[in-house]
């Protein structure tokens, strides 16, 4: 696979090979201390709001204030959600058909897809996780069924997130795939008047922070006809009257042919799975035949449509608008307590430390005073930009995010925050 990597509008391709061998090389150490202070692969109970019970052992358990899961909203645990995934089990008697969906669907995937696509003015499909939905649809844009059967270019954002970057070797196959540094506008216009048919990939909300400039984007669409497949998984239910997320609420009108956008339907959501935005019937009708996750695999089960059927009826009340509004609130509040260089609206913060080994340390010391945050490093990150990913949520409340940032300052004093990498 040719993989070129792209700052600025003069470039030389570079031969870059897939190194999973010298990757998890790499990163063993860092999962296995990770694992062995208490970090990662844990096992707990819900309690109430955004606390958790980790389970240390049969008979013990420590309970904690959670700022890992990705529910910005705090609708994970939302009673209404919660009764719509038992309603719709009870009410089939079944939670899962072992069938390809090109030949039976239970029909309340049909009825959450029409409210989804009323909701978000698109036409959607939905999938077990928004990994499905992009392995499915990635391939077919680069086989240039959607743009005049020409293939495109394919042009991914270097911080594109993994469910999006791990396909880039099977596009390869289809066609040409480049990679240009992050939110370089500058290069992306380059290779759009090089080549005349270029696909964009990126993030709407990146999952360490910041955010694709979707009215730059939107400028290229339309002086060069850009393609644009933004998966805005971290952005939906956060922006937008109806929660249609960062990227759709900044779109006005129809999506159209040059315009795809992946979502998740857990996150700020509330529910489980994951789905695609789509612009035009001949659109739907392709992915419903030839998307591998739809043509080969089955619907997400019965809880998870009923769920999401559940947060689709409550994103049309107010409680949406006051969940969005807390939200905001609350990532104030934390930023005027910690400061990350990501201020703003968006979810998510990332304090960097630098060292790994320094970051589990610090987690682990977060963790014993009873918060709980997530220590990424490499391959979440780049070599060196390890740090504390922290997620701030509707949920929480004024004193546990206090808590946190008082334990943070006491645990990181000398340390020097930054914004992610942005190379």
């Amino acid at each position: 696979m040719v993989d070129q990597h792209v700052a600025g509008a003069n470039f030389k391709p570079t031969k870059r090979n897939r190194n999973t061998h010298g990757m998890i090389n790499h990163a063993a150490l860092n999962f296995a201390s990770a694992r062995l202070n208490g970090l990662m692969a844990l096992y707990a109970r819900p309690g109430r709001g955004r606390s958790v019970e980790i389970e240390l052992d049969r008979k013990h358990s420590h309970r904690v204030v959670d700022f890992v899961r990705c529910s910005y909203l705090g609708l994970d645990n939302h009673p209404r959600i919660v009764e719509g995934a038992i309603e719709a089990v009870q009410k089939y008697g079944a939670l899962h058909w072992s069938c390809a969906r090109t030949r039976l669907n239970f029909n309340l995937i049909g009825e959450l897809e029409e409210t989804l696509s009323a909701l978000f003015s698109a036409r959607v499909i939905t999938y077990s996780s928004v990994l499905a939905a992009n392995m499915g649809a990635l391939p077919l844009l680069a086989s240039g069924h959607l743009t005049n059967q020409r293939k495109p270019l394919m042009v991914f954002d270097r911080l594109a997130h993994a469910t999006l970057a791990f396909h880039k070797a099977t596009l390869a196959e289809e066609t040409e795939v480049v990679t240009i540094a992050h939110n370089d506008m500058s290069a992306l216009e380059a290779l759009c008047r090089e080549h005349g048919n270029v696909a964009y990939i990126c993030d709407g909300v990146y999952s360490m922070g910041g955010s694709a400039p979707i009215e730059e984007l939107r400028v290229l669409q339309k002086r060069y006809s850009l393609f644009l497949y933004i998966d805005d998984a971290h952005g939906i239910s956060l922006f937008g009257k109806s929660g249609e997320g960062f990227a759709r609420s900044k779109m006005a009108g129809a999506l159209g042919e040059r315009t795809i956008i992946a979502a998740s339907l857990g996150k700020g959501f509330g529910a489980s799975g994951g789905m695609l935005m789509l612009g035009t019937p001949e659109q739907e009708e392709l992915f419903r035949s030839f998307a591998i996750a739809h043509a080969f695999s089955a619907s997400p089960n019965l809880a998870a449509v009923g769920a999401a059927l559940a947060s689709a009826r409550l994103h049309r009340t107010k409680e949406l608008v006051a969940l969005q509004t807390r939200l905001r609130d609350r990532l104030a509040l934390f930023d005027s307590l910690i400061a990350t260089g990501l201020e703003g609206s968006l979810p998510i913060r990332m304090l960097m430390i630098g060292d790994d080994l320094t970051t589990i340390g610090a987690a682990k010391a977060v963790l014993k005073d009873g918060c709980y945050v997530s220590a990424v490093f490499f391959p979440t990150v780049a070599k060196g930009r390890s740090g504390l990913r922290i997620c701030p949520t509707a949920g929480h409340s004024v004193e546990e995010i206090e808590a946190l940032c008082t334990t943070l300052k006491a645990i990181l004093p000398d340390i020097m925050v930054s914004p992610p990498d942005k190379r």
